[in-house]
């Protein structure tokens, strides 16, 4: 390609994807298991601090425990709620945490 047609073809280009405001768009994650993660952490919301929700794995619908422990750490994170977790061969815990007074 000479360099002239380089050039012509970069000023005649036009864009391919239209443009959106950044200010506009929805930063919030939609995951296929939105509607269980937001179950999980409204729940939460409204537990004791020295209580944790037991959730059967069984009854997950089918995400494995590294998927739903990333998600439900991804939905805390974003709602402000700090958590831990543990799990045994078929439940899922999960329970607010208290931040340290210093």
């Amino acid at each position: 390609m000479k360099k002239v047609d380089k050039e012509k073809s970069l000023a005649t280009s036009t864009s391919k994807y239209r443009r959106v405001k950044v200010t506009g768009l929805n930063r919030g994650r939609r995951g296929k298991h939105h509607k269980l993660v937001v179950g999980i952490i409204d729940e939460l919301r409204a537990a004791p601090l020295d209580a944790a929700l037991e959730i059967p794995l069984g009854q997950v619908g089918g995400i494995g425990l590294a998927n739903l422990r990333s998600a439900v750490h991804r939905a805390s994170s974003s709602a402000g709620i700090a958590i831990a977790t543990l799990a045994d061969e078929d439940k899922f815990y999960v329970w607010k945490k208290q931040f340290p007074v210093h």
